[in-house]
């Protein structure tokens, strides 16, 4: 299965009368990163880029002045997304504007059955949230340090990342049939069948201060308190890792 993980900057909000002016995308095959990337910046024509919008991606007017127009960069993009699905964090934003772009030139639009929001299975798999890209890579502890503002393809990056993540894209070697497995991808597939995923859990990320004030709450509480009784429980196993929802 073919998949593009997206993201786009714009000069605003309103897809109606803001523009695109970069695309970035990560080719997925069967949940794998194959390396085949697209990255575009894009000159808006007339339209300025909004201060809100400049203070998030810090896209200049004047450094997209000698840049194509979408219209110069359609074919490559087409060509790009043909037969894949498009995945993006909040994807309603996105195809909305690249929509609205296809549009201005007579194109067919992106039908929302080609296309996945992350940001909806997130939701899904994790209803406290917080779901936002920057929240998701902490808690599949994916190192966003250097993203200090949004950028297309750094952000396609890190959501193809978390992507994975959220689909158990890890153990696709479980998935393989039909072809003449090498004795690796064997002792991949065994691995992966005796863990969650990751070879090693994720270390910790309470602190001891905040362990010791957990214990101290739940013994306020009295050995009736449910907390009691998983704390009881997780004593009798050791294997027991403490993680951050």
């Amino acid at each position: 299965m073919r998949e593009i993980i997206f993201d786009t900057e714009t000069t605003g909000l309103e897809s109606k009368f803001d523009r695109i002016i970069e695309i970035g995308g990560i080719e997925l095959i069967n949940n794998f990163p194959t390396g085949n990337t697209l990255h575009l910046y894009i000159n808006p024509g007339d339209r300025k880029v909004h201060p809100d919008a400049l203070a998030v991606h810090g896209i200049t007017d004047e450094f997209l002045k000698d840049k194509p127009s979408f219209g110069d960069v359609v074919g490559q993009i087409v060509e790009f997304f043909d037969g894949a699905k498009w995945i993006a964090h909040n994807a309603n934003f996105d195809i909305g504007f690249v929509n609205a772009e296809f549009e201005r030139l007579g194109l067919p639009p992106v039908t929302m059955d080609r296309v996945v929001d992350t940001l909806a299975l997130a939701r899904r798999k994790h209803p406290m949230g917080p779901n936002s890209l920057d929240a998701l890579c902490r808690r599949y502890g994916i190192d966003n340090t250097h993203r200090t503002k949004h950028g297309a393809l750094l952000d396609s990056e890190l959501l193809a990342e978390v992507y994975i993540e959220m689909t158990g894209g890890r153990q696709a070697a479980l998935g393989l049939t039909g072809i003449e497995q090498s004795a690796t991808v064997i002792e991949i597939e065994e691995m992966v069948v005796g863990t969650t995923g990751r070879p090693r859990p994720l270390a910790p990320r309470l602190t001891e201060e905040q362990l010791e004030a957990h214990q101290a709450l739940v013994a306020s509480l009295g050995q009736k308190a449910i907390w009691a009784k998983y704390d009881a429980a997780e004593t009798k196993s050791p294997d027991v890792q403490v993680r951050a929802s």
